[in-house]
This record gives structure tokens, sequence and C-alpha cells, in this order.
């Protein structure tokens, strides 16, 4: 009974921490979740899937057309008025009103047709065709993964780096406040001037001013990255990486290895269009190929109505077989001119092609001189934090100690929080220019 009660408590200590979770609205996200939820919920993802999905009922559509078909069908006909000549043309002495029809009253015909192709050179290309198209939507499905990719990433790191400035605001913020509690007690004591209160408190309303504008952009910049996630704006999102756990996470960026065309989305689909348009070339290259196809039919009838009476019918069945043989001789032209435009479909994905390649080594090459650029900056702007914080901790002592000014730490403080401002800005572009370089690569962000 004790286990039980105790199984039961912590039962509900768990669901009470999960609902509490729920409630709370947060969902602490990395670029890496971000990701895959974005892989799950975006609706370009799922505008791709569904057109996987339309092109297997394609292939199968177009398969259908080549298997046997079997159509059934029933027709009653009523003649009003039936064709016939004068009965008086073979017997004399008919009367003249009278006729001989050529048809009956009522006509009853059923009919089963049982058709198979047999041989078309528009249908296997067709079929082929298909087949490419089912090759060419799962790459763009890549393709599209790979934006998804590249989206989220782009609107993630603005985000993380108004994250990062609004906790240095912070640090900056608290340290500020303690020197101005310190100060304003030093100035009750009458070792130090107003004035100097008045440049502290300044200084903090300047920042805290700064701090709640950035937390406005970084609530805009938020509501872009959960857009881009396929996340709706209403709900909330914490990012729980940071510039350093990325920069170690992408520290890997390729800068000497070779360029690998394939690993780009965009230049593979490319190379499928063009095979597609080859394969028209194909189909309109040779128009004089037959279609053949062969038929079965039973078609069973009742007639009736041939006598004068109208009340006797007959039983009139009939079956057949045959094949049907199609072969073009002349279209005005017009399969020569699908011909040639397929060429010139062809010739232009060939300059698209080059455009394309000659576009992602200039990615590539820039991507690379923007890494090796931002990685200096980065090596600078440290050297220049380490500077002013020894500045302002020098002016800090001086000031506490009563030799120097108020100005001087102001000043100080100011230097220092833009030198942290430059050095995260610094490795913000170091992050960037790897990750440019991943995507010029080809490679999964």
């Amino acid at each position: 009974m004790i286990k039980k009660l105790s199984f039961n408590l912590l039962l509900v200590s768990i669901l009470s921490i999960l609902l509490w979770g729920n409630a709370s609205g947060q969902t602490p996200m990395s670029l890496a979740d971000a990701t895959l939820y974005a892989l799950s919920n975006h609706p370009n993802i799922r505008l791709a899937q569904l057109q996987i999905t339309d092109a297997d009922w394609r292939i199968k559509e177009s398969t259908s057309t080549g298997l046997p078909q079997l159509t059934s069908g029933i027709d009653y006909t009523y003649f009003i008025q039936r064709p016939g000549i004068p009965a008086s043309i073979f017997q004399p002495n008919a009367p003249d009103d009278q006729k001989i029809a050529f048809s009956p009253v009522h006509n009853l015909s059923g009919k089963v047709q049982l058709s198979q192709l047999i041989f078309s050179n528009s249908y296997l290309l067709a079929l082929k065709a298909t087949r490419f198209y089912r090759e060419y939507v799962n790459i763009q499905m890549e393709a599209s993964k790979q934006q998804v990719r590249n989206t989220v990433t782009d609107a993630y790191l603005p985000a993380l780096l108004l994250s990062e400035n609004v906790g240095v605001l912070d640090k900056n913020i608290s340290n500020l406040e303690k020197l101005l509690s310190e100060t304003k007690a030093i100035t009750k004591a009458g070792f130090a001037e107003q004035l100097d209160v008045d440049r502290l408190d300044l200084s903090l309303a300047n920042i805290r001013s700064e701090r709640g504008s950035l937390l406005r952009q970084q609530e805009m910049v938020l509501n872009g990255l959960k857009l881009a996630m396929g996340m709706p704006v209403t709900e909330s999102l914490v990012l729980s990486d940071n510039v350093d756990k990325l920069l170690q996470a992408y520290a890997g960026a390729d800068l000497t290895s070779s360029l690998n065309l394939m690993n780009r989305q965009e230049y593979v689909q490319l190379l499928k269009g063009r095979e597609l348009s080859v394969l028209q070339m194909e189909l309109y290259s040779r128009p004089w190929l037959p279609t053949v196809a062969g038929f079965v039919q039973y078609q069973p009838a009742f007639q009736g109505g041939f006598s004068t009476d109208n009340k006797k019918w007959y039983w009139i069945p009939q079956a057949l077989a045959g094949i049907s043989v199609s072969i073009p001789i002349y279209d005005g032209g017009g399969a020569k001119a699908k011909k040639e435009r397929a060429l010139v479909a062809v010739q232009t994905l060939d300059a698209q092609k080059q455009l394309l390649e000659n576009v992602i080594q200039l990615e590539v090459e820039n991507g690379r001189k923007q890494y090796l650029n931002a990685q200096e900056r980065v090596q600078n702007q440290q050297k220049n934090l380490a500077l002013a914080q020894r500045i302002y901790d020098t002016t800090q002592t001086k000031y506490k100690a009563g030799v120097g000014s108020s100005f001087e730490l102001v000043s100080a403080e100011q230097g220092l929080y833009a030198a942290q401002q430059a050095l995260m800005q610094a490795q913000y572009d170091l992050l960037n220019a790897r990750v440019t370089v991943r995507k010029a690569l080809g490679q999964n962000n």
C-alpha cells in the first residue's frame, strides 16, 4: 500500500512538472532544435511532400494507360419514323402506303470491350518522363529542406546576437547600479560631488533605454524566426544556444577542399530538368513511329419491330477482335517545331548551368575570404576588449581611491561597452562567415 501511494505521488509530481512546463509556454531551442522543428512544420516542406505524392500518382496514372482497358455500355434506340422504300417496288400489288423498313422499331444492345495498347513510343517516353519527374521532385524536396535550414539559420543568428547583447547590457547595468549606490553613499559622506552621481545616473539611464530598445528588436527578430520555422508567432520561444557554442560547432568550416557541385541541390535540380528536356527531344525526333493497339469486343443485341405487330424480338449477338495501327504521315511540321523548342530548352539550360557553376564558385571564394577577414577581426577585437577592460578596472580603482573623476569612469565604462559590442559583432560575423562557407559548399547547417 505504501509503495503504491509513493508511486502515485511520484506520478502526480511528474505530471505537475510537465503541466507547469507546458503552462509556462517557454520552448528553449538550440539552432539544431529550431531546424528540426522547421523540417517538421514548415509549409514548404509539406508542399514538397505533396508534390512527391502527386508524382507517385502520376506514375500510376501513366502506367495505367498501357494496361488492359475494360469498358462496357448499353444502348436503347426507338425509331419514331423508320427509313424504308415502298413495298410496290418488289410487290406491284402492294398498297402505296406500305413500306419495306430497313431497321427495327426497337434496338437494345450492350457492349463489353477489352483493349490493350501493344506499342506506342509516346507511352514509353511518357512513362520514362514520369519516373524522371519523380526523381526531380525528390531533388526539390532536398532543395526545400536545405532552403529551410538556411532560412532558419539566417533568422536564428541575429536573434542570438540580440539576446547576448541584452545579457551584456544586464551585466553592465548591474555593475553601474552597484557603482551608483556606492557613489551616492560617498557623496552623502561628503567625499564626492553630486555631479558624479548625476553622470553615473545619466549613463545608467542611457543603457536601460538601449536595453529596452534591444528587447523590442529581439521580439521582432524572434517573430521572424518563428515564421521561418513554421511556428505560430503567438507561441513563446527561448534560445538556448550561444555564440561561443556555435562557433565551436562550426569550427570545421572547410577553407581548402575542392568544390563538389553535386552537393548543391539547385545544381542537381537543373541537371535533372535538362534530362527531362532531352527526353522531350527524343519524343519529337521519331514522330513517324506507329501506335499499335488490339481489342476484343462482344456486342449482343435485341431487336424488335420488324413485323407488322411489332411484338416479335430477335436475339442478334456478335463478337469481334482486331488490331488498330496508326501511323503519322504529315502533321504540318508540328513535330519538328516541338523538337526545335525542346532543343532550345536544352541549350538554355546549358547556358544556365554554366552561369550557375560560376556563381557557386564565386560564392565559395567570397565566403572563404569573408571567413578569413572575420577571423582576423575577432582576434583584434579580443585584444581591444582586454585593453578596454584594463582601462576600466584601473579607472574604477582610481575613482574609488579618490584620485580619478566620474567623467573618466563613465568614459571608460562606455569604451568597455563599445569593445564588448564590437567583439560580439565580430564573433557574429565570424559565425555567419562559417555558415556562408558551408552553404556555398552545399553542406547542411
